[in-house]
Order: C-alpha cells, then sequence, then structure tokens
C-alpha cells in the first residue's frame, strides 16, 4: 500500500521538527518543509525529504508534492517569541496571506485535510479562573500587547480555513495551544521585543545549582499544561480521524504552581544539596487558566499519557542527549552565563 504524503509547514520550529518526525514514525512519507537554507542533514537521518520556501510566495508550492497529498500541517509563521522588534506585515505576509496560499495548495492538490495550530491569546479575555475554557469559544484578539496583530492574523487565518472547508470540503483541525511544553537549546523568548529568559527555564538552572525556590501569590494557582508528547497524540489522531474535525483545545487539565514548583525541585535539585521550598504570599500571584479538552478526547480519543513530573524526566534526558542538536543547536550556543 503507498504510503500518504503529509507536509510539514514550519519543520525547523519547535512543534513542526518533533511533528515532521513523530508522523514519520506513524508510518507516512513526510515532507518537512522550512524557511532555513538547510536543515544540517537532520531529517536525512530519517529518510524525510527537506525543502526550503517561502509560504508568503505562492509561486513556490510548485516546490511541494503534487498529489496524493493526505495532510498539510501548516505550522509556519511569525511568532511573537521570536521576534526582537515589532514587524507586523511579518505577521500578514506569513499567517494571513501564508495561509492562503496554503489553502490554495490543498485545493489545487485535493489535499483531505489542513492541521491549523490557533492561538491562545484569543481566549485572553477569559483567564483568570480554574474553570476550562470551551473549544468553541469565538475567537477575539486582544487590542493591546505585543500578541495583538498575532492574534487578529490568526483568527483571519482560521477563518480563511473555516470558508475553504465549507466551500471546498477541505477538513479541517484547528487546534488552540496553550504552551507545549518541549525541550528546546534556546532558553529565551522574547516579551514585547525584549530578550528574555524562559521562566520554567529560569526555574529548572535555579534548581539545578540547589538554591532556595519561592512560590508566590497563591501556590494553587492553575495554569494548562501539556507535554509535547500528549500533543503529539493529538497531532496522529487528527492525521487518521474519520471526521471533518473543528475547533479543538489542545491541555490536560493543568497543574498547580505548587506542583510546578515540586517537580522541578524533585527532578533537578542536586541529591546531596535539595532547593529550599519558600512561600511568599505577599507577592503577585501568577494568573490562571485551563482548557477543555473534552472534545478533543470525545471527538479524536486523546488520552492525556504524562504528568508534569513525567514531562519534566523527559525533559531532563533530552537536556542531556541533546536529540535535536543537529537542527538547533546545542544548549551552550545561546546560553550566556546566566
Amino acid at each position: 500500500m503507498e504510503k500518504k504524503n503529509v507536509v510539514v509547514l514550519g519543520a525547523t520550529g519547535s512543534l513542526g521538527t518533533h511533528i515532521a518526525v513523530h508522523m514519520k514514525k506513524c508510518g507516512y512519507q513526510v515532507f518537512a518543509v522550512g524557511h532555513h537554507k538547510s536543515d544540517n542533514g537532520f531529517y536525512a537521518d530519517f529518510g524525510i525529504t527537506y525543502l526550503r520556501m517561502d509560504i508568503s510566495n505562492p509561486n513556490e508550492f510548485i516546490l511541494l508534492p503534487q498529489e496524493n497529498v493526505w495532510a498539510v500541517f501548516h505550522f509556519a509563521g511569525a511568532l511573537p517569541a521570536v521576534m526582537e522588534e515589532f514587524n507586523g506585515s511579518l505577521y500578514v505576509s506569513s499567517i494571513m496571506q501564508g495561509t492562503l496560499n496554503v489553502l490554495e495548495y490543498c485545493r489545487k492538490v485535493k489535499a483531505d485535510r489542513i492541521i491549523f495550530p490557533q492561538s491562545l491569546y484569543d481566549v485572553k479575555h477569559l483567564f483568570g479562573s480554574k474553570t476550562p475554557i470551551p473549544a468553541d469559544m469565538t475567537h477575539v484578539a486582544p487590542m493591546e500587547g505585543d500578541h495583538a496583530v498575532y492574534v487578529i492574523c490568526k483568527n483571519a487565518a482560521v477563518d480563511l480555513i473555516e470558508h475553504y472547508y465549507q466551500t471546498y470540503g477541505i477538513k479541517r483541525f484547528v487546534f488552540r495551544l496553550s504552551r507545549i511544553y518541549l525541550y528546546h537549546p534556546n532558553p529565551y523568548t522574547y516579551t514585547d521585543g525584549k530578550k528574555v529568559l524562559v521562566s520554567d527555564r529560569y526555574l529548572i538552572y535555579r534548581a539545578m545549582k540547589g538554591e532556595r525556590m519561592e512560590i508566590w501569590g497563591d501556590p494553587d494557582r492553575l495554569l494548562e499544561t501539556i507535554s509535547i508528547y500528549d500533543f503529539l497524540q493529538i497531532m496522529e489522531k487528527a492525521a487518521s480521524a474519520d471526521i471533518d474535525g473543528g475547533f479543538y483545545n489542545v491541555g490536560s487539565g493543568g497543574s498547580t504552581l505548587r506542583e510546578r514548583i515540586q517537580g522541578i525541585v524533585d527532578v533537578f535539585s542536586p541529591k546531596d544539596k535539595p532547593c529550599d521550598i519558600v512561600y511568599c504570599p505577599e507577592k503577585q500571584s501568577a494568573m490562571q487558566f485551563v482548557l477543555d479538552y473534552s472534545k478533543t478526547a470525545q471527538e479524536l480519543g486523546y488520552k492525556p499519557q504524562y504528568s508534569w513530573k513525567q514531562y519534566l524526566e523527559a525533559f531532563k534526558q533530552e537536556m542531556e542527549k541533546q536529540p535535536f542538536a543537529k537542527i538547533w543547536g546545542r544548549e551552550e550556543d545561546y546560553f550566556n552565563g546566566l
């Protein structure tokens, strides 16, 4: 039986790389597509074809397979987390124009489905409660902050995808993503254009040194948590599900701030110099939210497998082995002695 072709756009990013490798292991013929000039031979090690193209240019889609395309994972596009200086045109060209180009490609090659990540910030106005946020909430963009234009473009892309489903029958699986927890050698992100250490990585580094850990505000604040491995389970199910799809939340029920700090200490703190955990109720509590993933469970058969601590243990193993060093570099390439 001929293998089905799967195209993964954004295949040099943290999620796209994992998706491409995982879908290959699932038996698909994978075409990994990125904006980087080279993948440094990473994908050849897995028997995966790597292609370089710019999705904002419709003329470049001829580089992709033109027949037997089953699914397109559209994970390409500009992100606030890697944008040093604001450039709204990058969001428009890569997300809005790019998505239109991807959909036209899907239509022309008769792809069965498109799989697309939506921003969590479309429901930011519902943050602050332990009440799970339903999957089918109307997407609303924030009008302020570094995510505003990004979410405006994401919302427009979701509407385009729905239009192509209703007009051309291209099945659509749109997933609202909270942060997907995974190991990446780059410990930095950008917030309002400023380079900062990712908060969890900061805590992990402190734990590794046996330094004091503080729990600010309410220790039982709930924050959505999902490991890359549970996320990949959902992607695999989205590729094979015999339904037309829809809008889904990606989550696992969350973990409390207390559980998160205790897990980091248990996994990363030296056994001979365990970290002290100090409660600081006078300091500001973390913003809490949790996603209702019941629709994902019911329609796709998703069942979370990884607890927060299990995720941390897997993170530690990858931190030691650096399995994606060939494509992403190593931690010392990014680390500046903080």
